[in-house]
């Protein structure tokens, strides 16, 4: 459950900081800095180790604070976040269809 709570406050941070309207007006758009704030991957690997940061001073999780759970809960931020953002839009999820490889050959 502890896992779970991690990867969804990860989740819901990264949106915040990459989509959310309250970071508009000071969110870099150009350079490096602004291509880490448009991308849900980047963000939510630095979510992660933010967050193992911040975990002795919560109850929700707690991990300890080492350089390996740093590129641990880094990785595992960032890939779901990544994931999630793909699966769920401003309108629910997303679903979107494609042709495969032996549908186009049978046109």
């Amino acid at each position: 459950m502890e896992l779970i709570t991690f990867i969804l406050c990860a989740y819901g941070l990264t949106q915040i900081i990459v989509y959310g309207k309250i970071f508009q007006n000071i969110r870099p758009t150009e350079g490096r800095l602004g291509q880490l704030f448009k991308c849900p991957m980047c963000m939510g690997f630095h979510v992660g180790w933010f967050l193992m940061l911040l975990s002795p001073f919560t109850e929700l999780f707690s991990f300890e604070v080492s350089v390996f759970n740093f590129f641990l809960l880094g990785w595992l931020s960032s890939g779901t976040s990544y994931i999630l953002n793909m699966v769920f839009g401003d309108h629910g999820i997303q679903i979107s269809k494609t042709e495969t490889n032996n549908e186009q050959f049978m046109d």
